[in-house]
């Protein structure tokens, strides 16, 4: 049986264009897969909590003793985050571009996956990652054009980021469903719309 998780970061609710894809592709690979189970996460309305001095030596540095109550229930959400990623098997997150990267939420919550041991470790021969074998689909919601405007490909530290990222913990299977220019007035909204619709059928269909 399939497992697909659901992740939405904008705070936008139903203004969000990243949700509004989120939820097409979702319910397209659905239709495509009728058995498979959806784990919603929504890290805007949840969002987990930035490393700060207090939780940076318990979730990255291994310190187990003496924790405050904090601690271990960040520690334990930490927990269900990883499972909940690894176990599945689609992974799709909406990522709207905030300032040329990705909102802080959604950030925290990729601080809280990359975990060594679990996504990924460290071997001789340099990082190996370890949650590969699972399909990763980023609906990318941007204000500007920055795909096919060279002046402006520079600038995406939002797309770059999240192939990298997941690269690092050995998915290889990472695709976006762009909408872009969706700022620059109705008429351009409803093509990039249009176009990310496209995309999805095309992406399911494959």
């Amino acid at each position: 049986m399939t497992t697909i998780l659901h992740v939405d970061s904008s705070p936008l609710g139903t203004f969000s264009v990243t949700r509004q894809l989120t939820a097409s592709i979702v319910e397209a690979l659905v239709k495509a897969d009728p058995a498979a189970t959806v784990v919603a996460r929504d890290v805007a309305a949840n969002p987990p909590a930035h490393l700060d001095a207090e939780l940076l030596p318990v979730l990255k540095l291994g310190v187990v003793d003496g924790l405050s109550e904090r601690q271990r229930e960040e520690l334990a959400l930490t927990n269900v985050l990883l499972d909940e990623f690894l176990a599945a098997d689609v992974v799709v997150v909406g990522a709207p571009m905030y300032n040329f990267s990705v909102p802080t939420q959604l950030k925290a919550w990729i601080d809280r996956l990359a975990q060594a041991g679990r996504t990924f470790r460290y071997t001789e021969k340099g990082p190996e990652g370890l949650a590969g074998g699972k399909r990763v689909i980023v609906a990318s919601g941007r204000g500007g054009v920055y795909s096919t405007n060279p002046a402006l490909a520079g600038l995406d530290h939002q797309e770059a980021y999240l192939r990298s990222v997941f690269g690092f913990f050995g998915i290889t299977d990472v695709s976006f469903v762009r909408a872009e220019g969706v700022s620059m007035g109705p008429e351009a909204k409803e093509k990039a719309l249009a176009g990310a619709a496209k995309v999805i059928e095309e992406l399911v269909a494959a």
